[in-house]
């Protein structure tokens, strides 16, 4: 496993982000002549900085479905292996799933997040060209699923707390990975996780795909980032089923309720992790921290759980997702 630091540096332009991105331009260049000049430019480079946060704080207030899936994407966001630089502790990686291989897509191994020792499960997107092809993007197949859930098995052996972060556009369709079991492999690790005798605890950090986020998904507690989404398909894929062109994405972005505090309200998920103003790609420290914080205070919380009682309970919640109820009237 490779790690890469990371953090926003402009280069990388959101359509919808252009008039601030010339507004940092534009400060960073009074900014450099500041020292030379005979007038003090202090003065204006505050009114633009203020402006530029107040320009940042409306744009990200009414951010649409569409957008907040690019946000999702933007490649400066951090990803599993910034968390695990920073967040968790003594990272001992385990390979391969005793079947077929070692998925690179799917990082799996022991670690410590606070005070807390646990089996780490995360997708893994890759950051340059040779990480992202090595680890397909982040679409695993099913020996990643395998790998996952073998692992979680050794953690429950020795009664160990499983964390997930969940960053995949899906899990990966193509001919192999269907031949080797990809959907059996999925729908293993879903009713594994629902029985597993250890808490659970899960985070979608970025994008949460369809079956191959549900994969690693099925916890007792399960948060998103504020600008991740988390959705049966993703919007290209639902478009071109629908109106048989991805040109629609921004449609059908809309109308899949894949954001936040979509998932929030129709009980897929039980809390929204705040990301730093403009979004986590802009101060991937302070992210990765309100994520560490919420991974430590609910697994300090499931602890306290009698792993019987636990256990229903994490069977209860999944059973009435999705339930409605009918009037008589």
């Amino acid at each position: 496993m490779t790690t890469a630091s990371t953090g926003y540096n402009g280069t990388y332009e959101l359509e919808f982000e252009r008039p601030l991105l010339r507004l940092e331009k534009q400060i960073a260049e009074l900014a450099a002549n500041n020292a030379d000049e005979a007038v003090d430019l202090g003065p204006e480079i505050r009114r633009l900085r203020d402006s530029h946060t107040t320009m940042l704080r409306k744009i990200y207030a009414k951010l649409s479905a569409w957008n907040t899936v690019k946000v999702a994407r933007h490649p400066a966001r951090p990803q599993a292996v910034d968390y695990i630089r920073t967040a968790f502790k003594d990272f001992c990686e385990l390979h391969g799933d005793r079947h077929f291989g070692d998925d690179a897509a799917v990082i799996t191994g022991f670690a410590r997040i606070g005070s807390h020792k646990c089996m780490l499960i995360a997708h893994n997107k890759g950051r340059d060209t040779k990480t992202r092809l090595e680890s397909n993007f982040g679409m695993a197949h099913p020996e990643g699923y395998r790998k996952a859930l073998a692992k979680m098995q050794l953690a429950e052996k020795y009664n160990l707390p499983v964390v997930t972060l969940v960053d995949t556009p899906g899990a990966y369709p193509g001919v192999g990975a269907e031949q080797r079991g990809q959907a059996e492999a999925i729908a293993v690790n879903l009713m594994e996780m629902s029985r597993l005798q250890v808490p659970i605890v899960t985070v979608v950090i970025g994008e949460g795909g369809s079956g191959g986020a549900l994969g690693i998904a099925v916890a007792d507690r399960v948060a998103m980032m504020q600008y991740a989404w988390y959705s049966v398909i993703s919007p290209e894929a639902c478009a071109a089923i629908l109106w048989k062109t991805g040109a629609e994405a921004e449609k059908a972005a809309e109308a899949l309720k894949l954001t936040a505090p979509d998932n929030l309200k129709h009980g897929t998920i039980d809390a929204v992790i705040d990301e730093p103003l403009g979004g986590a790609h802009r101060n991937p420290a302070v992210a990765v921290d309100r994520v560490e914080k919420w991974i430590t205070q609910n697994l300090r919380e499931l602890k306290r759980f009698k792993i019987d009682n636990l256990v229903q309970r994490r069977f209860d919640k999944i059973r009435q997702i999705g339930q409605i109820t009918e009037s008589d009237e």
